[in-house]
């Protein structure tokens, strides 16, 4: 195997010429800094939690998944065999609520990635209907990722291919936050990321976890305010308050008592979602 690409998160080794092994680590980044503490079992908490999902979503679009098992063993429990794929270099955000940048956003302009939104709507605010808020897919020793709008997308990579980035997107998001209901989650929003190999589109990387996703506890929704988040929300508001902090590397250490909250809240989201205890 060959190390190809580190990213915050994951590291993805080529083992020969169709396939990778996708490796998540219990590294965990903000503002697109990572962070020099980890937090434990992260790794193995998103990779059991987008096996699930990409088995829930199987039957909208294909995932670059060959096998959870065959993987080398030091990786056990938080790698995955997957198809090289030709990736779509736009991140494939879906919204439903008001918050994080989508709240910035919409409290300069009105509007998310050029959707125009109605007045008056508050932070963690419900959607009239989801929306497609994409994003520039930029290396983290380029800078941060842009808001890209749906004629930016359709530039890039033609008419047809970006509505069927938009339709398959909202479709997945629109599937999910149902399933997510039934088990008395709000998902507020989600990033998608996919790419091309012979069964045409297909979805990639990880799917609906803790670190792409902004999930909320149903009895917990106050509209105007920050809601409590089964995210790594919880880690970006602590490093938020941070003065001393110009949120470029390296980063700070994070305290243990955020460490342990943080991780609690993962294991909370996987064991909330899948139904199954986490050990």
């Amino acid at each position: 195997m060959e190390l190809i690409h580190r990213g915050k998160v994951r590291d993805v080794y080529a083992d020969g010429p169709d396939e990778l092994i996708l490796v998540a680590t219990d590294r965990i980044s903000v503002y697109d800094v990572v962070l020099p503490t980890p937090i434990p079992d992260k790794g193995r908490l998103l990779t059991a939690l987008s096996l699930w999902w990409f088995e829930q979503l199987g039957d909208i679009v294909p995932n670059h998944v060959i096998s959870a098992d065959d993987v080398p063993a030091e990786f056990a429990g938080r790698a995955i065999r997957c198809r090289r794929l030709d990736m779509v270099a736009v991140e494939c955000v879906a919204r439903g609520y008001l918050a994080g940048g989508g709240w910035s956003a919409y409290q300069s302009s009105r509007s998310v990635s050029g959707v125009e939104l109605p007045d008056g709507l508050v932070e963690g605010a419900r959607l009239p209907e989801p929306i497609f808020t994409p994003t520039t897919k930029t290396p983290p020793e380029e800078g941060h990722d842009e808001p890209m709008t749906f004629a930016d997308v359709t530039a890039l990579v033609g008419a047809e291919a970006a509505e069927s980035l938009r339709a398959t997107t909202l479709r997945l998001y629109e599937t999910a936050t149902k399933i997510a209901e039934d088990r008395g989650l709000i998902l507020a929003d989600t990033k998608f990321e996919f790419g091309l190999g012979p069964d045409g589109l297909t979805l990639a990387d990880e799917a609906l976890t803790s670190d792409s996703s902004r999930y909320w506890r149903t009895e917990d929704w106050t509209p105007g305010q920050r809601q409590m988040a089964y995210d790594k929300q919880y880690v970006r508001d602590w490093a938020s308050g941070l003065g001393s902090w110009d949120k470029k590397p390296t980063g700070p250490e994070i305290p243990s008592e955020v460490v342990d909250e943080t991780r609690r809240r993962y294991v909370a989201l996987y064991e909330k979602v899948t139904g199954t205890p986490w050990s």
